[in-house]
Protein backbone atom coordinates (compact mmCIF):
# COMPACT_ATOMS: atom_id res chain seq x y z
CA UNK A 1 0.00 0.00 0.00
CA UNK A 2 1.21 3.72 -0.79
CA UNK A 3 1.28 5.72 2.24
CA UNK A 4 3.73 8.43 3.16
CA UNK A 5 7.36 7.43 4.73
CA UNK A 6 6.75 9.93 7.90
CA UNK A 7 4.72 13.39 8.29
CA UNK A 8 4.92 16.49 10.09
CA UNK A 9 1.62 15.49 12.01
CA UNK A 10 0.36 12.24 12.82
CA UNK A 11 -3.48 13.26 12.46
CA UNK A 12 -5.25 16.01 9.98
CA UNK A 13 -8.69 17.78 9.74
CA UNK A 14 -11.16 16.69 7.63
CA UNK A 15 -10.40 19.85 4.80
CA UNK A 16 -12.62 20.52 2.33
CA UNK A 17 -12.53 19.33 -1.75
CA UNK A 18 -14.36 22.12 -3.33
CA UNK A 19 -13.52 23.65 -6.31
CA UNK A 20 -11.79 21.91 -9.55
CA UNK A 21 -8.35 20.78 -9.85
CA UNK A 22 -5.53 23.20 -10.74
CA UNK A 23 -2.95 21.30 -11.22
CA UNK A 24 -2.27 17.32 -12.28
CA UNK A 25 -5.57 17.92 -14.64
CA UNK A 26 -3.50 17.87 -17.86
CA UNK A 27 -1.92 14.76 -19.33
CA UNK A 28 1.54 14.59 -18.94
CA UNK A 29 3.51 11.36 -18.94
CA UNK A 30 1.22 9.01 -21.23
CA UNK A 31 -0.68 8.84 -24.09
CA UNK A 32 -4.49 8.05 -22.34
CA UNK A 33 -5.47 8.75 -18.84
CA UNK A 34 -8.44 8.87 -16.23
CA UNK A 35 -9.93 12.05 -14.69
CA UNK A 36 -12.60 12.14 -12.12
CA UNK A 37 -15.46 13.52 -12.46
CA UNK A 38 -16.26 14.49 -8.78
CA UNK A 39 -14.85 15.08 -5.38
CA UNK A 40 -13.56 11.80 -3.54
CA UNK A 41 -11.31 10.36 -0.95
CA UNK A 42 -9.19 7.75 -2.99
CA UNK A 43 -7.84 4.98 -0.42
CA UNK A 44 -4.43 3.26 -0.63
CA UNK A 45 -5.80 0.10 -1.11
CA UNK A 46 -8.11 1.23 -3.92
CA UNK A 47 -5.32 3.16 -5.86
CA UNK A 48 -3.31 -0.55 -5.73
CA UNK A 49 -6.45 -2.53 -6.90
CA UNK A 50 -6.81 -0.18 -9.97
CA UNK A 51 -2.52 -0.20 -10.86
CA UNK A 52 -2.65 -3.90 -10.28
CA UNK A 53 -6.30 -4.60 -12.80
CA UNK A 54 -4.41 -2.04 -15.18
CA UNK A 55 -1.11 -3.67 -15.41
CA UNK A 56 -2.78 -7.20 -15.29
CA UNK A 57 -4.79 -6.39 -18.44
CA UNK A 58 -1.65 -4.77 -20.40
CA UNK A 59 0.68 -7.78 -19.41
CA UNK A 60 3.40 -5.66 -18.90
CA UNK A 61 3.68 -4.17 -21.99
CA UNK A 62 3.34 -0.47 -22.00
CA UNK A 63 3.53 1.79 -19.08
CA UNK A 64 1.21 2.66 -16.27
CA UNK A 65 2.08 6.11 -14.36
CA UNK A 66 0.36 6.75 -11.28
CA UNK A 67 -0.62 10.31 -10.33
CA UNK A 68 -2.37 10.40 -7.02
CA UNK A 69 -0.63 9.88 -3.32
CA UNK A 70 -2.43 9.22 -0.41
CA UNK A 71 -0.62 11.77 2.28
CA UNK A 72 -4.33 12.58 4.03
CA UNK A 73 -4.66 10.43 7.72
CA UNK A 74 -8.17 9.26 8.27
CA UNK A 75 -9.15 8.60 11.88
CA UNK A 76 -11.61 6.78 13.13
CA UNK A 77 -12.97 5.54 17.08
CA UNK A 78 -14.18 2.19 17.72
CA UNK A 79 -17.51 0.38 17.45
CA UNK A 80 -19.70 1.10 20.37
CA UNK A 81 -17.43 3.61 22.13
CA UNK A 82 -18.77 6.27 23.57
CA UNK A 83 -18.24 10.35 22.68
CA UNK A 84 -15.27 11.94 24.01
CA UNK A 85 -12.07 11.06 24.83
CA UNK A 86 -10.24 12.78 21.95
CA UNK A 87 -10.14 11.72 18.15
CA UNK A 88 -9.49 7.93 17.25
CA UNK A 89 -6.44 6.24 16.14
CA UNK A 90 -5.22 6.72 12.36
CA UNK A 91 -6.99 3.92 9.98
CA UNK A 92 -6.10 4.05 6.13
CA UNK A 93 -4.72 6.88 4.32
CA UNK A 94 -6.12 8.75 1.41
CA UNK A 95 -5.59 11.11 -1.59
CA UNK A 96 -8.02 13.78 -2.05
CA UNK A 97 -8.79 13.80 -5.94
CA UNK A 98 -10.69 17.26 -7.04
CA UNK A 99 -13.12 16.86 -10.45
CA UNK A 100 -10.34 17.05 -13.36
CA UNK A 101 -8.09 15.67 -12.14
CA UNK A 102 -5.74 13.41 -14.25
CA UNK A 103 -5.19 9.96 -11.54
CA UNK A 104 -3.95 7.65 -13.66
CA UNK A 105 -1.61 7.82 -17.13
CA UNK A 106 -1.19 4.79 -19.70
CA UNK A 107 0.96 4.18 -23.07
CA UNK A 108 2.91 2.27 -25.10
CA UNK A 109 -0.35 -0.19 -25.74
CA UNK A 110 -2.52 0.20 -28.62
CA UNK A 111 -6.04 2.58 -28.01
CA UNK A 112 -8.13 -0.15 -27.73
CA UNK A 113 -6.13 -2.02 -25.25
CA UNK A 114 -5.39 1.69 -22.70
CA UNK A 115 -9.17 2.07 -23.09
CA UNK A 116 -9.80 -1.10 -21.89
CA UNK A 117 -6.99 -1.04 -19.06
CA UNK A 118 -8.62 2.01 -17.92
CA UNK A 119 -11.87 0.86 -18.04
CA UNK A 120 -11.12 -1.68 -15.82
CA UNK A 121 -9.23 0.62 -13.35
CA UNK A 122 -12.10 2.55 -13.35
CA UNK A 123 -14.28 0.08 -11.94
CA UNK A 124 -12.00 -0.06 -8.96
CA UNK A 125 -12.26 3.83 -8.19
CA UNK A 126 -14.87 5.48 -5.78
CA UNK A 127 -15.73 8.54 -8.29
CA UNK A 128 -17.19 9.23 -11.37
CA UNK A 129 -14.79 8.98 -13.94
CA UNK A 130 -13.84 9.52 -17.63
CA UNK A 131 -11.23 8.15 -19.76
CA UNK A 132 -9.22 10.86 -21.70
CA UNK A 133 -6.28 11.07 -24.68
CA UNK A 134 -3.49 13.75 -24.05
CA UNK A 135 -5.23 15.18 -27.31
CA UNK A 136 -8.52 16.28 -25.05
CA UNK A 137 -6.87 18.09 -22.49
CA UNK A 138 -4.56 20.20 -24.58
CA UNK A 139 -5.94 23.21 -22.44
CA UNK A 140 -6.94 21.78 -19.49
CA UNK A 141 -10.05 19.79 -18.36
CA UNK A 142 -13.59 21.32 -19.31
CA UNK A 143 -16.14 19.64 -17.41
CA UNK A 144 -19.32 19.45 -19.15
CA UNK A 145 -21.53 16.52 -19.28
Amino acid sequence: MLMPKRVKRRKQFRGSMAGKATRGNVISYGEYGIVAMEPCWIKSNQIEAARVAMTRYIKRGGQVWIKIFPDKPVTAKPAETRMGSGKGSLEYWVAVVKPGRVMFEISGVPQEVATEALRLAMHKLPCKCKIVTKADLEGGVSNEK
